[in-house]
């Protein structure tokens, strides 16, 4: 299911068969009110999986969507998709119901009796790298050019800073500055929340050494992290993507031997069990990665991990 902001394509047909009122309340959720480009493809996608589940079911109009439906088609996912994917795609199809409900589309929201899988998170599953690992890793990247230099001082903000991939990318030249004598870093986070954090002396360094000696100094305006133009080797005027990033990064794990299958959150999760197994308080670790909720940075917290392994050693067969 596709959608244009501006000049938008016809809603589905399930939607434009309610009215003008539906099409146009639908497609003003998907703009006006999803502004999280990722949520916004994650809720178009679980949406336009469940108008073709009702379609396939003899379900004309989406005025016509009961409780049973969504119900029925919530336990269906259950059995092929794991309980989070459900309580998203859930999640995605009330909050779509309450738009249309609160516009006078549909007299009520069919999906607000139903509910989802419990689903209760303690650990998170994003692969982590011991100290050693992410030290070998920033040391055998080659400085020597200018993709060498934005990749040790990506990689660094994102452990060090604990910055999220995406609020890193979206980062400006003049979003490092200095303060107090320190240099500093300014992140947008998700929700539009504005986080800015001192940086490690490393990371100072390693950002030093990229604006420095790839010249950003002079537009403070352009993105800080940007592409490699073809068959130049230099940074060109293009803002870094979310899949060059990944790339990248899988290029220089293999490259420093490390097996673990590492990822753009990898280093954001390195960061805080790094800094928790130090003596940081759960507390601190939470204000410097922008949680609203120690609960969430306990999902990044693996110190278990080697408690874990320490206590299968003790079975000694």
């Amino acid at each position: 299911m596709t959608l244009l902001v501006h000049n938008a394509l016809p809603a589905p047909a399930l939607v434009a068969a309610a009215g003008d009122r539906a099409s146009y309340r639908f497609l003003e959720f998907f703009t006006a009110q999803i502004r999280n480009p990722h949520t916004r493809r994650s809720y178009l996608r679980g949406v336009g999986d469940f108008l073709t589940w009702l379609e396939a079911h003899g379900v004309t109009s989406i005025a016509d969507a009961a409780s049973l439906h969504v119900a029925a088609y919530i336990e269906e996912l259950g059995r092929e998709q794991s309980a989070p994917t459900v309580k998203q795609r859930l999640a995605a199809i009330r909050r779509l119901f309450d738009w249309l409900a609160s516009g006078g589309v549909l007299p009520f929201n069919p999906a607000s009796a139903v509910r989802g899988p419990r689903h209760s998170a303690k650990v998170g599953k994003t692969p982590v790298l011991d100290p050693e690992e992410a030290r070998t890793l920033l040391d055998t990247i080659d400085t020597g050019t200018p993709a060498g230099l934005r990749d040790r001082a990506l990689i660094g903000l994102m452990v060090y800073s604990f910055a999220r991939v995406n609020a890193a990318l979206g980062m400006k030249v003049e979003d490092v500055f200095v303060q107090n004598r320190r240099l500093w870093v300014r992140l947008n986070e998700k929700g539009g929340k504005r986080h800015e954090m001192p940086c490690h002396h490393n990371l100072e360094a390693y950002l030093h050494a990229y604006i420095d000696g790839c010249g950003l100094g002079d537009d403070p305006k352009g993105p800080l992290f940007r592409t490699i133009g073809r068959g130049t080797r230099q940074l060109s005027a293009a803002v870094m993507a979310q899949p060059d990033a990944y790339t990248m990064i899988r290029k220089r794990a293999r490259a420093a031997d490390i097996e673990t299958k590492v990822g753009n959150h990898t280093f954001r999760a390195t960061g805080i069990t790094a800094y928790l197994k130090n003596g940081g308080t759960l507390e601190k670790a939470a204000a410097m990665a922008n949680h609203a909720s120690t609960k969430t940075t306990q999902l990044y917290d693996r110190r278990r991990d080697e408690m874990s392994l320490d206590e299968v050693e003790r079975i000694l067969i």
